[in-house]
């Protein structure tokens, strides 16, 4: 179940930019001054398969010095500790070579250089290559150093796309089988030649290329998987960013309206007063301009000012009044929202005062926006609560959730709506995006949110949102926010 317009597909920027604006903002106005978060999507990480400037080239650099280092230090043992013949001559090219291409690396680039895809794609390559030489001058397979060609098919499944990894594998496979085929036998001083029975020189070779795909496999989808969380919270910090920069922005208006007022009411007393003493003429009409000027600057701060005072000065409100307040933009679009209270008993019959944050009335819009956005007719708040919990179930009369990923719930980019309700939202595909919008910001003030279908007997049998809260998570009392002080009493004189 995509959640709000904010789940169309997100292959560009510039729609990215367009649904982070739609997310934030609720009236027509916030939407057109919103859309400056386009250009600020634009300088992020790039997403999905565009992998380019991952990796800087100080980090394959470094890796390169350590092989080489490395390689030095086996040849080195293999003939001065265990006396096995060797073409030391070409072993000392095979790693020259990766020498020099290091030393040219550095020379050429800056030291922050980052590669792209193709340039990080022919490093590796030039690595398995001196890899594969070096095997081939050193008993191929025999060499249990044969293993390290799973390094670069590694480093390109967590780097690359899919198309130079399985390039690099088809090349890893080469390598690995012409060594096995085509190499210089190992031999010790006497001669003697040492090679494993040809039986486990199969077993190597298959488990090389089967280690190859299945580590491949498991680093990209694990990748893959950090990346697309990543993107996703990266969405849920701008989304909670620039719903706190509105509520600061509206604190701001409300203190300018405060600060101008007495001005304000002096310009109007001391035009009112020239009013009186002046003749009729030009000079009283212009006083009289000046106060219904003043009058209307008054106005103006006092508009403005309201939602702003409300974001800074009633830090709390009934449980109900937040939710109004999150529903509020999407009661009028010809679907019937109804919010019904469902009171606990006892001491917990008096409705609670809940913190009115950004992440509340952020996440549950989204949770009311895409209840309407499904539903048939109708969708349904129940608003309940007791001594140690507060709740809030939205259920709406649509398709509701597909089977196949109500478990997956949640995640971001998972397209869960069933198609029966596609025609609601023309050229609608969505992702999942702005469901872990609205679970995570909601999952920061402590509430725990759950997802169901109704059954065929309910007359909300389409999807159901149940959110819930510890009362000492989101109550007045918990935050200590001071309580009423209660009736004036009059003064005994």
């Amino acid at each position: 179940w995509g959640f709000g317009s904010h789940l169309y597909d997100l292959a560009t920027t510039e729609e990215f930019g367009r649904v982070m604006a739609e997310t934030t903002t609720n009236t027509p106005d916030d939407r057109a001054d919103a859309t400056r978060g386009q250009q600020e999507w634009r300088d992020l990480p790039a997403s999905g398969d565009e992998r380019r400037n991952w990796i800087r080239l100080k980090t394959l650099v470094i890796v390169r010095w350590v092989a080489v280092v490395g390689q030095l230090g086996a040849l080195t043992v293999a003939q001065r500790i265990f006396d096995l013949q060797l073409e030391i001559t070409l072993c000392y090219i095979a790693i020259g070579m990766a020498v020099f291409a290091n030393l040219t690396s550095v020379w050429i680039y800056p030291e922050n250089k980052r590669l792209t895809e193709m340039e990080t794609f022919l490093f590796l390559l030039f690595d398995l290559m001196q890899l594969g030489f070096l095997l081939t001058l050193t008993g191929g397979l025999n060499n249990p150093f044969a293993l390290l060609v799973l390094a670069p098919v590694t480093i390109s499944a967590t780097a690359l796309s899919l198309g130079p990894t399985i390039l690099l594998g088809f090349v890893a496979f080469l390598v690995v089988t012409l060594t096995a085929l085509f190499h210089l036998p190992l031999r010790t001083v006497d001669g003697i030649v040492l090679e494993i029975p040809g039986l486990f020189l199969l077993g190597f070779w298959a488990s090389i290329l089967i280690g190859a795909v299945f580590i491949s496999i498991y680093a990209r989808r694990v990748t893959e998987e950090l990346h697309t969380m990543s993107s996703a919270l990266l969405a849920t910090q701008m989304a909670l960013a620039r719903e706190q920069k509105l509520t600061d922005l509206g604190g701001v208006v409300a203190a300018a309206a405060h600060e101008l007022g007495t001005p304000l009411a002096t310009i109007k007393l001391v035009s009112s007063e020239l009013m009186e003493e002046l003749p009729d003429g030009d000079l009283r009409e212009d006083a009289g301009l000046i106060r219904s000027q003043a009058d209307r600057c008054r106005d103006i701060l006092r508009s403005m000012g309201r939602a702003g005072k409300e974001d800074l000065h009633m830090r709390h409100a009934p449980f109900e009044t937040v939710v109004r307040e999150a529903a509020e933009p999407h009661t009028k679009r010809g679907i019937n929202v109804d919010v019904v209270l469902v009171p606990g008993t006892g001491a917990a019959s008096e409705q609670p005062q809940i913190r009115r944050h950004p992440e509340i009335v952020h996440g549950l819009r989204n949770l009311v926006q895409n209840a309407v956005d499904f539903a048939q007719a109708s969708v349904r708040v129940e608003l309940a609560w007791s001594e140690g919990w507060v709740s809030i179930r939205i259920c709406d009369d649509g398709p509701g959730y597909s089977a196949h990923v109500i478990g997956r719930l949640g995640d971001p980019f998972t397209r869960a709506r069933r198609s029966a309700k596609a025609e609601a939202r023309p050229g609608y595909d969505g992702m999942g995006l702005g469901l872990f919008i609205a679970k995570t910001l909601l999952e920061r003030t402590g509430a725990e949110v759950l997802f169901a279908n109704g059954s065929s007997e309910d007359e909300y049998k389409g999807a159901h949102v149940m959110v819930s809260w510890p009362m000492e998570a989101i109550a007045q009392h918990a935050q200590g926010a001071p309580s009423a002080l209660g009736s004036n009493q009059p003064l005994d004189a």
